[in-house]
């Protein structure tokens, strides 16, 4: 009896105990394990392609006893998938340059639509040369202190063109973005070129990194130390160097005593000299120890070593001389070797000085 109940007891688990359940489960596959097979296009459900046999049972031998799909058979050479061949590093070189310049080239300047407004805002443009933040700029507005080309602007809104149309601000010009100017003091030794093919040391060597090409506003001497002025605007180099403009430059020269009271006389009546008669608009003797002297020279010509000729001239060779002053811009107490960026006021009063 107890051998029976055994048997009836394993009869029972064998017909819907839980392990009889794994048993039936193992020979299905799961639902993301399953495979349905399909036919060729236009062929109908359950056949295979041509030439094999369809039904049921078709597709049985890519499965293993569980029901899942096995690994397709190696096929022989040149009957797999054939990939494309890879790029030549050279031809990813070219695409990738291609790109960097399409990203690196100026921007270019599309024609204006029927609807779109000339120009720029006028605040834009003033806070962009330095005057301000917009609303600043905006204050400046209303306040009746700024002009376009002669006229006061007496409202917001209006658009102007940086490039042609003339600004000011209090009566002084604004610099527009595109024009750039410094003020250097140049140590002595220091060639008045932005190159110099003997390797000599020269102006360029103090305005590395530039955005713009510059030129220097007249020259100095090799040894004569100061203030020289740098900039990419054309006009107004021309004006202050050209002697219709009359530009006042400003010197320091030490020279040896004793000197006579005519001096000054002298320099303002005009020297003789090789290419003609040099006058001196301002003399004063600025410090006096001893048999040294300090005095201060203003002139607007700008010849040749016409400072030191004319004090040599006189009997009273230069032991050193410093440009101290151009025009509205004066050197101060700017260190020698330095560059500075010249503020909006200076520009301002530099144009006015040449009219412009």
């Amino acid at each position: 009896m107890r051998s029976s109940g055994k048997n009836s007891g394993g009869g029972r688990r064998g017909a819907g105990g839980p392990r009889d359940d794994k048993r039936q489960r193992a020979g299905r596959p799961r639902p993301e394990e399953r495979r349905y097979d399909q036919g060729p296009p236009g062929g109908k459900k359950g056949q295979g392609p041509k030439g094999q046999g369809g039904g049921p049972g078709a597709g049985k031998d890519s499965r293993d006893g569980r029901g899942r799909p096995t690994a397709a058979p190696a096929k022989g050479r040149g009957q797999g998938r054939r990939t494309a061949p890879s790029r030549p590093r050279e031809l990813d070189a070219q695409i990738e340059e291609r790109n960097r310049a399409r990203h690196t080239e100026p921007r270019a300047k599309l024609p204006r639509t029927f609807d779109e407004p000339e120009g720029e805002r006028l605040q834009k443009v003033l806070a962009r040369a330095g005057m301000g933040s917009r609303r600043a700029c905006e204050e400046l507005i209303d306040q009746a202190r700024v002009e376009v080309n002669g006229k006061i602007v007496v409202e917001q809104g209006v658009r102007v063109d940086p490039d042609h149309d003339e600004i000011k601000v209090d009566g002084l010009t604004v610099a527009t973005q595109s024009h750039v100017f410094f003020a250097l003091n140049k140590p002595a030794g220091v060639v008045s070129s932005m190159e110099d093919p003997d390797g000599r040391q020269c102006l360029g060597d103090y305005v590395q990194n530039r955005e713009t090409r510059l030129f220097h506003v007249g020259r100095l001497d090799t040894e004569t130390e100061g203030l020289i002025l740098l900039t990419n605007h054309g006009e107004l180099a021309h004006r202050l160097t050209h002697p219709r403009y009359g530009v006042r430059k400003t010197y320091l020269a030490a020279i040896q005593g004793p000197l006579p009271r005519e001096l000054g006389r002298r320099l303002k009546d005009g020297i003789e000299l090789e290419d003609g008669y040099a006058r001196a608009d301002h003399f004063r003797v600025v410090e006096n120890t001893g048999k040294n002297y300090l005095v201060e020279v203003s002139l607007h010509e700008g010849r040749k070593h016409i400072v030191r000729r004319m004090l040599a001239e006189s009997g009273f060779p230069v032991d050193r001389l410093v440009r101290v002053r151009f025009g509205p811009i004066a050197l101060g107490d700017q260190k020698s070797g330095w560059l500075r960026r010249m503020t909006n006021t200076e520009v301002g009063m530099l144009m006015r000085e040449v009219g412009l």
